[in-house]
């Protein structure tokens, strides 16, 4: 929603605002003189997400929506605002009443305190910045009106919030780690999509105890695979050791993302699918691989273990 932040690859995103997006913002603003500028004015309440809003809330919500957020996100809500040119990730397309990082199953729509804790914090290495110097009842505002651009907030609530249970892992971070690794190798199979960070033998050895089965490694295993997704362009997973983590880097975070699943993408809701316990591990290691985003030490372990892939293909081709 916030304008003016392009992402810069490879790195966080600046801080100052873009000339070219402040213009883009006073171009939303003054075009519409910050109220019905999408034509749209709101007479009767609505039943939005099985909850009635009132008119005056929703034409307050507008009002708000195109001051701070019809510059990237457009004034349709479909994500082709003024300033979105050449941001990568796209604003999020309002209409598609699909979204990424809400503590539901992938696929659900989100509820309140999802948009509230998105807007608030902002989604790391984004031009979505943290708007948490907006009023929270501005906000609620803003999203009561961002629900009239789908249809699907007519005929839909929002799904169950995914609560996580306690942290069993709190004392024993290193057995939560070599646990995760296990999981996220052996059992998850994330490296189908997420890389490999492990060698071949200690991913076979973990696929062999956890899911009883020889494990299968993509060519370039130790890099991440684009897949598709349901926005209209193909997503890069990220690879912990150099990317953002979009949803937040905490643990609580983590977990919440690995539960919950991210809607429209590969990414699965693992909630259900896997014991609390293993969620939790996963959580741990995917944290430990964080930690070492970037440095030195993590572009050494990747170069290693892509060489001890090649040795081993160029191994096996001898042979046969």
């Amino acid at each position: 929603m916030k304008v003016g932040r392009k992402k810069v690859d490879g790195g966080a995103a600046p801080r100052t605002i873009a000339a070219s997006s402040i213009a883009a913002l006073l171009v939303a603003a003054l075009a519409g003189g910050g109220t019905g500028c999408s034509g749209r004015t709101f007479t009767k309440s609505m039943t939005l997400g099985g909850k009635k809003v009132s008119a005056r809330r929703l034409n307050r919500g507008e009002h708000l929506y195109v001051t701070y957020c019809s510059a990237c996100h457009g004034i349709k809500g479909d994500g082709k605002g003024p300033a979105a040119i050449g941001l990568r990730p796209p604003p999020r397309n309002f209409t598609q009443g699909q979204f990424k990082f809400a503590a539901v199953a992938s696929g659900q729509l989100p509820n309140d305190e999802d948009f509230l804790r998105i807007i608030q914090k902002g989604l790391h290495g984004s031009a979505m910045l943290p708007w948490n110097d907006v009023p929270e009842r501005e906000i609620m505002d803003i999203v009561q009106y961002i629900k009239t651009l789908s249809p699907k907030w007519a005929d839909k609530s929002p799904g169950e919030p995914i609560v996580p249970g306690p942290d069993p892992w709190a004392e024993r971070k290193g057995e939560a780690i070599t646990r995760g690794m296990k999981v996220y190798h052996g059992m998850a199979q994330c490296l189908s999509c997420h890389p490999a960070y492990e060698t071949k033998e200690t991913i076979n050895a973990a696929s062999l105890e956890l899911a009883k089965r020889e494990a299968t490694l993509r060519p370039d295993a130790y890099y991440a695979e684009m897949k598709d997704s349901d926005y209209g362009y193909k997503l890069m997973p990220p690879d912990f050791t150099r990317d953002h983590v979009r949803a937040g880097e905490t643990l609580e975070d983590i977990y919440r993302t690995i539960a919950s699943g991210i809607g429209g993408t590969a990414m699965p809701t693992w909630k259900g699918a896997l014991p609390d316990d293993d969620i939790w591990a996963m959580a741990y290691y995917t944290r430990s691989l964080i930690e070492i985003k970037g440095s030195p030490a993590a572009d050494a372990r990747r170069e290693k273990l892509v060489a001890s892939l090649a040795v081993a293909s160029h191994g096996n081709t001898k042979t046969n």
